[in-house]
């Protein structure tokens, strides 16, 4: 990821409340510790510090932006909101992600905000903006968290990012599995079967495991080792294809026993690529559509009737 002094130069945007510049910067920090270089943090304390704007200086940088490409009134418009990436980054810190990484994600889903905003709708671009960043970051974190894709439709990411929280709720600080009670009130309030709720569950309760991790400390045999091949052995792809290549053989000889008109019928109707219909092949063929009915149904009463003669062959 590109360190986040260099984020200043793509100038995202997002705008908060003042109250929780400090909140955020202090949760950034906590987040980090003394291990972020002072570049870093000396970024966000930048960000949290500069000047909120105006309705009315939002309008106008807005359109400068949107009708004349003004990129020095897209840094203005969006450098001051940096501090609403920050903020709802740090929010996300839980899933186990680098913040820095976060903030870049939501700089994008800025660059979105700003790219899509329309400021005749009297709308403030930090309400605006909170969405795209949002979904940027939960889109990224959807992707990072594990290796295997987590949150494939909206039901199911909504599940994801909720389901702590509701449980909490649920369970009232009781244990940290769901009741089958709890479960059902879950699946309930964000509209997902209860089979989704327990899958999610287990999936945010373990993490990803490699299968060539051990499974004993003399290091013999892994995980890898355990997983069932459910693919038919060798022995067996050979007699399935031995035993087709045998029904072919003998419902080729049926077939050469029939007339042939009861022949060409049923080569059309069963082994063409593209089923033909019996008007067709009676217009084809000059007889009448039921006719050509009954010549199938009695050319498929032979070839039942001569694959019967075969030994351990059951005709379908």
């Amino acid at each position: 990821m590109t360190p986040l002094r260099n984020a200043t130069s793509t100038t995202q945007a997002g705008t908060t409340r003042a109250g929780r510049v400090d909140a955020g910067q202090d949760e950034y920090r906590g987040a980090h510790g003394g291990a972020r270089p002072d570049q870093d943090r000396a970024f966000v304390r930048r960000a949290m510090r500069l000047p909120l704007l105006s309705p009315e200086e939002e309008v106008a940088l807005a359109r400068a932006w949107r009708e004349h490409q003004d990129q020095t009134a897209l840094h203005k418009l969006v450098a001051p909101h940096m501090r609403l990436v920050i903020s709802t980054a740090v929010r996300f810190r839980h899933y186990g992600l680098p913040v820095s990484d976060l903030i870049q994600e939501g700089n994008l889903g800025l660059m979105q905000a700003a790219a899509r905003f329309e400021p005749e709708r009297e709308v403030r671009f930090s309400t605006y903006a909170a969405w795209w960043i949002r979904a940027a970051i939960q889109d990224f974190v959807l992707r990072n968290w594990s290796i295997v894709r987590t949150g494939t439709t909206a039901a199911h990411k909504s599940l994801f990012f909720n389901l702590r929280r509701l449980r909490a709720r649920i369970e009232r600080g009781g244990p940290d599995a769901l009741t089958p009670e709890g479960r059902r009130q879950l699946a309930r309030q964000l509209n997902v079967t209860e089979s989704d709720v327990l899958h999610m569950e287990g999936r945010l309760a373990a993490g990803d495991r490699s299968l060539n991790a051990t499974l004993s400390e003399d290091g013999e045999s892994n995980w890898q080792d355990m997983l069932v091949d459910d693919r038919p052995d060798p022995e067996a792809v050979a007699m399935q294809q031995r035993d087709s290549r045998l029904k072919a053989r003998w419902l080729g000889e049926a077939m050469a026993e029939l007339p042939e008109r009861e022949r060409r019928i049923l080569q059309a109707r069963f082994f063409s690529e593209h089923g033909t219909t019996l008007e067709r092949l009676g217009t084809s063929m000059g007889i009448s559509k039921e006719r050509v009915r009954q010549l199938e149904a009695q050319a498929l009463t032979r070839l039942r009737r001569r694959l019967s003669d075969i030994p351990g062959l059951q005709p379908h």
